[in-house]
């Protein structure tokens, strides 16, 4: 059976520099997703490599 689901989100201020917020503007503008939409992939990204620097590093010290 077909359900609609809504992501949960929470709204919450962040400053950028203003240079970054420029460049992530014109990469949401260039493949028509919104900026929100772009900030939460870019984040997603760099956690799942840092997961994984943090296991090869763990992994290393054994």
């Amino acid at each position: 059976m077909f359900v609609v689901k809504k992501p949960v989100t929470i709204n919450k201020t962040i400053r950028l520099p203003e240079e970054l917020l420029k460049r992530l503007e014109k990469i949401a503008s260039d493949k028509d997703i919104s900026l929100n939409q772009l900030i939460i992939q870019c984040c997603e990204y760099a956690l799942k490599d840092l997961v994984e620097e943090e296991s090869a590093e763990n992994n290393q010290q054994i």
